[in-house]
């Protein structure tokens, strides 16, 4: 009777998964182009993800529009879980706050899967900056005559978010500079054009490493692992400057929610791969698999954080 109870268990468990692998391939539709950070993690967890589930996994890149084409693609899918959604917090939380008119809501249109890794902000500067850390950094900037510049991918970025944040915390007025993303942000540092950038670790792990970038705070509650030797800006007696660009993985809305449970279970058995967790952390992206519940919640807090912050500093994306 114990052995028919849970063989019984057993094939309950397993019909979610069957169901979703009768699908010939799934699809991870990612907002940003190839070559990102966003992209590298997708197809990351795209290769693995793939054998979790027993078929093929394939990276569709639908760059444009802050996020928006790739969002309306999973959006008008078929919930069935064969088309996903991976994207960053800025178009998943952020965008709602920076445009009057969004066509999508990621509350009300997508299904919450999983948080696939977590990335913090990164203060870096010329290696020419006389500045040894953060604290420096703003010493000097505030005693500076001329404007100190510092450098965002663009408006209402999480960049440029976390500069607004050290800027509330330090009272030091920095002039900030948008660019249309990262690389000619961080070309210009390097470069001694403007003064400093936040950036995604992973973006920026390459330059640290090669010397072309010194870091200078992290903007997190602690130090992180692939830079160890970096403190923090709390540290640093800089408080209230904590930031995380979370990438995540989002089903379309009314998903079916033993597909979704199907999906996440694959998602987190990826995740905990050796050689997975080691090819993102090689990069600075830490693995952070969650419950869909617990992204669901992530993605609120976000929303309500960022939204507030925003419209304090009357942010506006033209």
């Amino acid at each position: 009777m114990i052995r028919r109870t849970l063989l019984a268990a057993t094939l309950c468990a397993a019909l979610p998964l069957a169901a979703h692998a009768q699908a010939k391939s799934t699809r991870i539709v990612v907002s940003f182009p190839p070559g990102g950070p966003v992209d590298f993690v997708a197809r990351v967890l795209a290769e693995q993800l793939g054998k979790e589930l027993g078929q093929t996994v394939i990276v569709d890149n639908k760059a444009g529009a802050n996020g928006a084409i790739g969002a309306g693609e999973v959006m008008r899918s078929k919930a069935d879980g064969s088309t996903l959604w991976i994207t960053s917090v800025g178009a998943a939380a952020i965008n709602a706050s920076l445009y009057e008119k969004l066509p999508y809501d990621t509350i009300r249109d997508f299904t919450p899967v999983s948080v696939i890794v977590n990335n913090v902000e990164l203060l870096v500067v010329s290696p020419a900056d006389p500045a040894k850390d953060a604290a420096e950094f703003m010493a000097n900037a505030k005693k500076s005559k001329n404007p100190v510049t510092l450098a965002s991918s663009g408006i209402g970025s999480i960049p440029h978010l976390a500069m607004e944040q050290l800027k509330d915390s330090t009272k030091v007025d920095l002039l900030h500079v948008p660019y249309k993303g990262a690389a000619p942000a961080i070309t210009d540092v390097m470069g001694g054009q403007v003064s400093a950038f936040f950036g995604d670790i992973p973006g920026l792990i390459t330059f640290v490493r090669s010397g072309k970038l010194k870091p200078v705070g992290i903007a997190s509650t602690k130090r992180h692992p692939a830079l160890t030797e970096v403190k923090t800006l709390a540290e640093q007696g800089i408080a209230n400057v904590d930031t995380n660009n979370w990438y995540a993985l989002f089903a379309p809305a009314k998903t079916p929610a033993a597909t979704v449970t199907a999906l996440n279970d694959a998602v987190r058995r990826a995740l905990s791969q050796p050689s997975v967790k080691a090819k993102l952390m090689d990069v600075g992206a830490e693995p952070a698999p969650s419950t869909p519940a617990e992204l669901a919640a992530l993605l609120k807090r976000d929303t309500d954080k960022w939204g507030k912050l925003i419209q304090d500093k009357k942010i506006k994306v033209e």
